[in-house]
């Protein structure tokens, strides 16, 4: 069954020190077009996790989003207590120099709310969240994210399915309706010649009128360009069924559908014709549009 290239995939985890968010999202593109929005992936992770996307997605518009949610004791700020006794030897070394020490002492609550107050005691700079040790567990995520996101594309594609070959079965069925014209424009085309030689009150000569109709009639014949189409939305509907990845072929199938429609309506020479051309015409363009997000 083929798969939309629209869709969505999420996965979460719990590491020691808060939970890992992977979020993927995707529509139609030619080829994988892969976006890593996020900083908290290693530089070292990129290239595989990159590969990875490609492999499990194939094609699209792909963004890729990791976010991190600490855990209550991983949030808490930290005191930097080297920095903050280098401060409290220099503060208490000038104490003693303008003779006040005693009193800093005594005000030991007001010296360490001061102390906190100086810059760089509150360590402020977070580890690395994603190590070599966690690492496997947060590829599973990525992993999770990713059959998600598939599992949401085969969702949409059964609704292309669908929709695409019904489209295709109304485009064969507007190509029969057209058959109980063509005798009718047949006859329209001969009318249409002997009463121009009545309005120019000549005989015409028979054997050689009758050539002359053939000649046109057959320039007017529509009966490949049918068969054509019809071969056509076969091989269309025959690759859609059987094929894992169809996406660009059909683009190129009914490229070639359009050909043999605009063809007909190009030789139809007849109302009724022209307005069954315009309705293949318009489910064919609404195919194409469809097949452009088709994996």
């Amino acid at each position: 069954m083929i798969r939309s290239m629209t869709g969505y995939g999420k996965a979460e985890t719990m590491l020691e020190s808060g939970k890992i968010t992977v979020e993927i999202r995707s529509l139609n593109g030619k080829t994988a077009d892969i976006s890593i929005k996020t900083s908290l992936l290693p530089k070292d992770k990129e290239i595989a996790v990159r590969h990875k996307i490609a492999n499990a997605l194939q094609r699209g518009n792909i963004d890729f989003f990791m976010t991190y949610e600490p855990n209550a004791a991983e949030n808490a700020k930290q005191i930097n207590m080297e920095m903050a006794v280098g401060y409290y030897g220099q503060i208490m070394a000038l104490a003693e120099q303008i003779g006040s020490a005693g009193r800093l002492n005594d005000n030991a609550a007001e010296l360490i709310s001061t102390l906190l107050k100086m810059p760089d005691v509150i360590d402020c700079k977070k580890q690395d969240v994603i190590t070599d040790i966690n690492w496997p567990q947060v590829e599973a995520c990525i992993d999770k994210a990713l059959d998600n996101i598939n599992e949401f594309r085969a969702q949409e594609g059964e609704v292309l399915y669908d929709d695409v070959t019904q489209k295709v079965a109304s485009i064969l069925a507007y190509s029969e309706q057209v058959e109980q014209f063509e005798s009718e424009r047949v006859a329209a085309v001969r009318e249409k010649i002997l009463a121009r030689f009545a309005e120019l009150k000549a005989e015409p000569e028979m054997s050689r009128l009758e050539q002359e109709m053939i000649y046109y009639i057959e320039k007017l014949d529509i009966n490949e360009e049918k068969v054509r189409l019809r071969q056509h939305c076969k091989y269309f509907l025959d690759t859609i069924s059987n094929e894992p990845a169809p996406g660009k072929k059909l683009g190129f199938i009914a490229q070639e559908m359009g050909r043999e429609i605009n063809t007909t309506g190009s030789k139809a020479n007849h109302t009724e014709i022209q307005k069954i051309v315009v309705k293949m015409k318009d489910e064919l363009e609404k195919i194409k549009e469809q097949s452009l997000n088709i994996l």
